[in-house]
């Protein structure tokens, strides 16, 4: 089992690296008439990849 310290490192670093590249995701695929439901907003695109980056930081 990993230690508390890095335990949190690990979750922070998969939540702001999924936050980047679900900004990125929407920046560059993003939907322009905002029909899409990923990539309509910035906020919902971030949060899309905030969670999918704790949920590989989750897995071992």
């Amino acid at each position: 089992m990993l230690p508390v310290k890095a335990t949190a490192l690990r979750l922070a670093l998969g939540l702001l690296v999924g936050g980047a590249l679900g900004y990125g995701w929407h920046r560059l695929v993003g939907c322009s008439t905002g029909a899409c439901p990923l990539t309509a907003t910035p906020l919902r695109g971030i949060s899309y990849g905030a969670v999918l980056g704790l949920i590989w930081a989750l897995a071992k």
